[in-house]
């Protein structure tokens, strides 16, 4: 084992971590701002690839069983972020309005404000992780199957 692959695995759960917090502050944001799903999606699954180069495939999916959920994930997602731009054209308005409306009274959860804007980052975020996760995954098979240096184990 080389020195640099000790200090990635020791980082790549601690960063982990600390990404899915980061994340979680970047979707939630919402309401009063714009909420950043697609980014807060980009670090989670930058991470996980890092787990991907720490660990390999293998060790990373029993280490993160989730994993195997990706799919289901990037299907969820879409759903998700389809169903809270679109609802609005049922009851006919355009796409993307935001519920509540303006002055309208917010329904909280603590300090969050729940509204829409929420929903489609989180849809958005789902749809980002479990795709690209799905990636590496296939990407990561492929690694194995033919060997560190490209040519057949």
């Amino acid at each position: 084992m080389r020195r640099d692959d000790v200090v990635v695995r020791g980082v790549a759960r601690p960063l982990l971590d600390a990404s899915v917090l980061v994340a979680a502050g970047l979707v939630v944001q919402g309401y009063a701002e714009v909420g950043d799903g697609f980014s807060a999606g980009m670090i989670v699954a930058l991470a996980i690839a890092l787990h991907y180069v720490g660990l390999g495939a293998r060790r990373t999916e029993q280490a993160l069983p989730l994993l195997r959920r990706a799919p289901a994930l990037a299907i969820a997602g879409l759903a998700l972020a389809l169903g809270t731009g679109f609802f609005p054209v049922a009851l006919g308005q355009p796409p993307l309005s935001h519920r509540p409306a303006p002055g309208a009274p917010v329904v909280t959860f603590g300090s969050l404000e729940l509204a829409t804007p929420i929903l489609f980052d989180l849809g958005i975020f789902l749809l980002v992780v479990g795709l690209l996760t799905t990636l590496l995954h296939l990407l990561a098979g492929r690694i194995d199957e033919s060997g560190p240096d490209g040519g057949p184990r």
